[in-house]
């Protein structure tokens, strides 16, 4: 159920079933989206040595992966919804011979840490691409702030402002023609909590609220070439495949021929993933609202 009026997203079992549904081409698309984000956030977070990372909204390891680097005394905790999700960076790890690293489905505003994890708290907090889909975006991220020890860090990527816009708005157009109730429901920015934090002043601000000080928030360009193929894994391959539920493999089909078409007609070349990487040292506990 959803009790969270600014964001559709809430219902975690809805959101389940989009990103299992979505998990193969999501995975597809980790080496031109999620992996840099992922990497800069890590890099960013200055993930070090034998330290306890609690990543949130894993999905398919993005960010996850890369904090395995803690090595064999260190530890990881991937949570996502998406057990078809976390099932992708099962393997990813298995291949790489991670053992230090876990996926767990698991919703994260329940999230408590388990045993292995220090008292005072986990080293760091990462959550990528993810924050916006959380129940009550602030009070969630507030309280998984808190199981982060005092010094830690946490951090977050999100869409920063116009990325994705003008495709999503593409794909919209597009798919309204089957499901004219989608142009009730208007984009990704609009339906979640992300127009709040989608600018580097807004971000760093908001992170501030939730605890942490010495925020630092970057712009990661992200410019890729609009092709047919990168242009439909993104729909297959993010949360944008809601807007295909309820239509047949015929329409589908229609969908994606009527997207690349208005690509084409629009002269969009390029589709922007510029993303916000944020982080922070928590120091004191967040404001209260």
């Amino acid at each position: 159920m959803n009790d969270d009026p600014e964001n559709p997203w809430a219902d975690s079992a809805e959101t389940a079933r989009t990103f299992d549904a979505a998990s193969g081409d999501f995975d597809e698309l980790t080496p031109t989206v999620w992996g840099p984000a992922g990497q800069a956030l890590v890099f960013q977070l200055g993930v070090a040595p034998d330290e306890a990372v609690l990543d949130a909204c894993c999905g398919t390891g993005s960010s996850a992966l890369p904090a395995a680097a803690v090595g064999p005394e260190g530890l990881v905790h991937g949570v996502d919804v998406a057990d078809e999700m976390l099932e992708h960076g099962r393997l990813t790890a298995e291949r790489r011979g991670l053992k230090n690293i876990e996926f767990v489905c698991a919703d994260a505003s329940q999230w408590e840490a388990p045993s292995d994890v220090p008292d005072a708290g986990y080293d760091v907090l990462s959550i990528s691409y993810g924050v916006f889909f959380l129940p009550d975006m602030d009070r969630t991220f507030w309280r998984l702030v808190s199981l982060v020890r005092q010094g830690g860090r946490a951090g977050v990527t999100v869409w920063r402002r116009g990325a994705m816009e003008e495709f999503s708005s593409i794909v919209f157009d597009v798919a309204s023609r089957y499901s004219p109730g989608l142009r009730e429901h208007g984009v990704l920015r609009d339906r979640t909590p992300l127009h709040r934090i989608d600018t580097p002043d807004t971000l760093e601000a908001w992170l501030a609220d939730a605890g942490t000080d010495s925020v630092e928030v970057r712009t990661l360009s992200n410019l890729l070439p609009a092709t047919e193929e990168l242009c439909w894994s993104l729909v297959t391959g993010t949360g944008l495949r809601a807007v295909l539920t309820g239509l047949d493999s015929g329409q589908v089909a229609s969908v994606r021929q009527q997207i690349a078409e208005e690509v084409t007609a629009r002269g969009l070349r390029t589709i922007d993933a510029t993303t916000l990487v944020a982080t922070g040292t928590v120091r004191r506990p967040p404001v209260s609202g």
